[in-house]
C-alpha cells in the first residue's frame, strides 16, 4: 500500500470511529430548583470535561419515577433513592413490575433530609396536629417525587390523604421547588413538605423571603413507622444549618440517601471511565453541593438494593471498595 493510501485509510478509520465513540446520555435528576438538579448539572460538567465524546443532557424528574425511566430506556443515568430503587428492583409497591434492566453505580452521593416547614406566626407546631387540621394548605412537589410519596405515607399513617385535605376545605399545591416556595411566600400555602439535602437552596430562599418559616420536628413514632414499613433512615438537621426562626436547635427528621442507576446494558468501559472521572475529581463534589462531600468511593459500592454494574465494580475495586 502506498503512503498516500495508508494516510487515506487511516483518516477513513478515524472518521468511522468518531461517531461510534460519541455518546449522548440523558441524566434524569429532580425538580428544577432542587438539590438533585444542581448535583446533576455539576456531575455532567465533570463527565463531559473528562470523558471524550460524552455529552450529558440533564432533565428534571423525581425519585419515584427515575428508576422506571432508566428501566424503559428513556434516560440513561438516573438519580434514585435507596428505599425506592430497592422496591423498583423487586417490583414492590409503589412499582408494578420488577425493574430487571437497571444496575447501580454507587450510593452515598447525597444524604437527604426531609424538611417540613410551617408558618412561624400562627397555627400548630406539631406535625400530627398540622397534617390532621381542617383547612390545611400545604405545598409539595409533583406526584412522581419521593417527597410527595413520603408525605402520602405519613398522611395514610395518620388517617388522612390529599383527597381528605381537600374535602375538609384545605388545599394541596404541587409543582417545582421554585413553584411551591413562591406559593408559601405569596401566602397560597402555610406549610411545605420537601426532601432536600442540607443546606437546601429552597429553604434558604425562604429564609431570605418576606414570610418567616420554621422547621417542624418529626415525631419519633412517625420516623419509626417510615423506617419499619418503607426502609427510610433517621437523622437530624444539625443546629445552625439554617438561621432562626427557621431553626433554633437540632431537628429530628426522616432521611434517605442517593443512588445512581444506569441500564445494565450500558457498556462496561463507559461506566468505568465515568466513575474514574468522578473519583479523580472527588474534591470538586462539595463545591457542586455541600451534601456531596459525603461521597466516599471506598464504600460507595456497598448498596444491597440493586446489582452493581460491572463497570462500577471495576472502578470501585481500584478505589478499595468490594461489595
Amino acid at each position: 500500500m502506498t503512503t498516500r493510501r495508508m494516510i487515506l485509510a487511516a483518516a477513513a478509520a478515524l472518521a468511522a470511529a468518531g461517531p461510534a465513540q460519541a455518546q449522548t446520555y440523558e441524566m434524569v435528576a429532580g425538580a428544577l430548583g432542587g438539590g438533585w438538579y444542581t448535583m446533576a448539572t455539576g456531575l455532567s460538567q465533570i463527565l463531559q470535561e473528562n470523558v471524550p465524546g460524552l455529552t450529558i443532557r440533564v432533565v428534571p424528574g423525581g425519585g419515584l419515577g427515575n428508576p422506571t425511566r432508566v428501566q424503559n430506556g428513556v434516560s440513561q443515568i438516573g438519580f434514585g433513592l435507596d428505599f425506592l430503587v430497592s422496591s423498583a428492583i423487586k417490583g414492590e409497591e409503589p412499582y408494578r413490575a420488577p425493574h430487571d434492566k437497571i444496575s447501580h453505580i454507587g450510593v452515598g452521593w447525597s444524604p437527604t433530609e426531609h424538611h417540613m416547614l410551617r408558618r412561624t406566626d400562627e397555627g400548630p407546631a406539631d406535625m400530627k396536629a398540622i397534617l390532621t387540621m381542617r383547612g390545611l394548605r400545604i405545598g409539595t412537589p409533583q406526584s412522581t417525587s419521593s417527597d410527595t410519596l413520603t408525605l402520602i405515607h405519613i398522611l395514610k399513617h395518620l388517617g388522612s390523604s390529599f383527597d381528605k385535605i381537600r374535602a375538609d376545605g384545605g388545599r394541596v399545591v404541587q409543582g417545582s421547588y421554585t413553584d411551591i416556595a413562591n406559593a408559601f411566600m405569596d401566602g397560597q400555602v402555610d406549610y411545605l413538605y420537601v426532601a432536600l439535602a442540607r443546606p437546601a437552596a429552597m429553604v434558604n430562599e425562604i429564609v431570605r423571603g418576606r414570610r418567616p418559616a420554621t422547621l417542624v420536628a418529626f415525631p419519633q413514632d412517625i420516623r419509626d413507622h417510615l423506617s419499619r414499613t418503607y426502609g427510610f433512615s433517621q437523622g437530624v438537621i444539625p443546629a445552625g444549618t439554617y438561621p432562626a426562626p427557621m431553626q433554633t436547635g437540632e431537628v429530628p427528621v426522616t432521611t434517605m440517601d442517593t443512588v445512581l442507576v444506569v441500564p445494565t446494558a450500558m457498556p462496561e468501559d463507559v461506566v468505568y471511565r465515568m466513575l474514574k472521572a468522578v473519583i479523580a475529581n472527588r474534591a470538586r463534589l462539595k463545591d457542586i453541593h455541600p451534601s456531596m462531600a459525603a461521597f466516599d468511593p471506598a464504600v460507595a459500592c456497598k448498596y444491597p438494593g440493586a446489582p452493581l454494574h460491572p463497570g462500577a465494580r471495576r472502578a470501585y475495586a481500584e478505589a478499595g471498595c468490594t461489595p
